[in-house]
């Protein structure tokens, strides 16, 4: 069993809003924040509930994970709410992280196709499960290898499975630098935090049919 998370969010200092209209509202997550709120009073502070701090009508549509930073999407009514969930449910919305992980990849792009389930002897964990596992299923592209033989890849995710990017990457040798769940020690310790980000995202708002395309610039 894994030991339990010592929570220290970064410091509020104020919402940094991505896109906003009558519907919608992005955000860019710091990374250390939870999207909602976990077990125990010391795990409240979260970005819905900051988000909520200014606009109270606010409901979550998708989370991120604590220590990836990057766009998060909330609803402004209920009606919203619904209609994203099927966006994402459909996968009619396309996102794109972007990442340094260990190692030089061998090829410019790829596809890993891996089942995950979580492990419940060490959650919050997920492993790869050929016989139990959902379908899981991440492209990405190779941008370039700097001169620490650490390569910058951009991620898209085809399924949105917890720690799905993590877990994929680790798998074929190229674990997310800052890593604490699936990296190596050299690899855990290479950064002070997860070097994994949600730069962008993009749909057709349900409301407006309007093609909205959010883009946030993260350097590792």
């Amino acid at each position: 069993m894994l030991q339990p998370l010592i929570y220290t969010p970064p410091k509020h200092e104020g919402l940094d809003i991505l896109f906003k209209d009558d519907y919608l509202i992005a955000i860019n997550k710091p990374s250390g924040l939870l999207s909602v709120p976990g077990r125990g009073t010391n795990k409240q502070d979260c970005m819905i509930g900051r988000v909520l701090l200014e606009y109270p009508s606010a409901l979550v549509i998708h989370r991120l994970d604590m220590s990836t930073s990057g766009i998060i999407l909330f609803a402004l009514n209920k009606s919203v709410q619904k209609l994203m969930g099927r966006l994402f449910e459909t996968r009619k919305i396309n996102k794109q992280y972007i990442a340094k992980v260990h190692g030089s990849l061998k090829n410019q792009t790829g596809l890993i196709d891996q089942p995950l389930i979580t492990d419940w002897n060490n959650r919050p964990k997920q492993k790869i499960d050929y016989n139990n596992g959902k379908p899981s299923q991440t492209k990405y592209k190779l941008n370039y290898v700097d001169s620490n033989n650490n390569s910058f890849v951009e991620l898209f995710p085809i399924t949105g499975r917890s720690h799905q990017l993590r877990v994929h990457m680790s798998s074929i040798g190229h674990a997310i630098l800052g890593d604490e769940l699936y990296g190596t020690t050299q690899t855990k310790t290479a950064s002070s935090r997860l070097l994994l980000h949600a730069q962008k995202i993009d749909f057709i708002h349900p409301m407006t049919n309007n093609k909205i395309n959010i883009y946030c610039q993260e350097s590792f």
